[in-house]
């Protein structure tokens, strides 16, 4: 039996509860949240203790538990997964990893200096659409990869309105660090490159945080220069449903996922359309949880590791400062300055 606590309990906290109480061989033991109603309604409805913080979670439960899921306000993430692994418990973070790069560094050291794992909750990693994107790539059938471009459109902005999702001390920013955080994970992911530097436009408009974000990427693939663009808005005018789009080109073809699935275009002519099943929400959160679960029990690699989720704060930190400076960030030299020193 793997045994499990929640940090977060309303929301997507609660579609998390769900996907894990359908998962074979698993407790959800306890749950902190600092709202009475969250903790009554998680108590009632999960059979679980409920606790105002997670630090009196951990000192009445942390023996009996193998792991910790963090669905909590972006900020916090650090401080809670940190004090999760000094506890000597695996840790299940949601999107973004942490905000800022001195923690994100931190982290990733940590839970490499810990038998425990640390896993980030892209889920793209789970969906058949995004792996079959990968996988055409990874298998050469579109020969080498020379230039990528995606796009993320939502109806963010007035559903959040008033939300911590707007208040950039607890969310770290806006639409970049939030559902674009998916989309930045999937280009980097898919086409298995490195971020070398970033060019952007960051506007606001009239909000509080963050609301469009345009970047220009040099990416690394296997010593090649990849050029690739990213544009994400949280105020599409198309909504409600959230329209995305992943196109990567290729010395010998392309392959995109958009409105009509996954294509492979090859070069001078033929088309074949991927045959891959689609997903809903709570289904690729249940395969992603369960794969954390796995994890945690020594059945497989960590699927989405610590590193992973370092590169996607890399890229959106050096955005900010390329908007803010008007400038071109060196990615790399970024995350080498931001290091420690040893």
């Amino acid at each position: 039996m793997t045994t499990i606590a929640q940090f977060g309990l309303g929301g997507l906290g609660r579609t998390h509860l769900d996907a894990f109480t359908d998962l074979p061989g698993v407790e959800v033991l306890a749950g902190a949240d600092p709202f009475d109603d969250a903790r009554e309604s998680f108590a009632r409805d999960y059979g679980a203790a409920g606790h105002r913080s997670y630090e009196g979670l951990l000192a009445e439960h942390a023996a009996e538990l193998d792991a910790v899921n963090v669905v909590t306000p972006h900020s916090l993430h650090f401080e809670q997964a940190m004090a999760a692994l000094d506890a000597g418990l695996s840790v299940h973070l949601e999107k973004p990893m942490v905000t800022g790069l001195d923690d994100a560094l931190r982290l990733t050291d940590a839970a490499a200096d810990t038998e425990a794992s640390v896993q980030v909750g892209y889920q793209r990693h789970f969906d058949p659409r995004f792996r079959a994107v990968r996988e055409t790539i990874l298998s050469g059938a579109i020969g080498e990869v020379v230039g990528a471009n995606c796009f993320l459109e939502q109806d963010w902005i007035q559903p959040v309105s008033g939300t911590w999702r707007t208040d950039p001390s607890l969310s770290g920013g806006g639409q970049l660090y939030d559902s674009g955080s998916h989309l930045l994970d999937a280009l980097l992911w898919t086409t298995d490159t490195r971020p070398r530097s970033v060019g952007a436009v960051v506007e606001a408009n009239d909000a509080d945080v963050d609301v469009h974000s345009s970047l220009s990427l040099s990416l690394e693939r296997g010593g090649r220069t990849v050029p690739a663009s990213v544009f994400v808005t949280g105020d599409g005018p198309t909504g409600p449903d959230t329209r995305e789009g992943l196109y990567v080109w290729g010395t010998d073809g392309s392959v995109e996922y958009g409105p009509d699935g996954v294509v492979v275009r090859q070069k001078g002519g033929g088309t074949s359309w991927e045959d891959v099943p689609e997903y809903d929400s709570p289904e690729l959160e249940r395969r992603k949880l369960g794969a954390f679960v796995e994890t945690v029990d020594g059945e497989r690699a960590n699927p989405v590791p610590p590193e992973t989720g370092l590169d996607v704060i890399a890229v959106t930190e050096a955005a900010y400062q390329a908007s803010d400076g008007g400038r071109t960030v060196d990615v790399q030299r970024l995350l080498r300055d931001a290091r420690p020193a040893a």
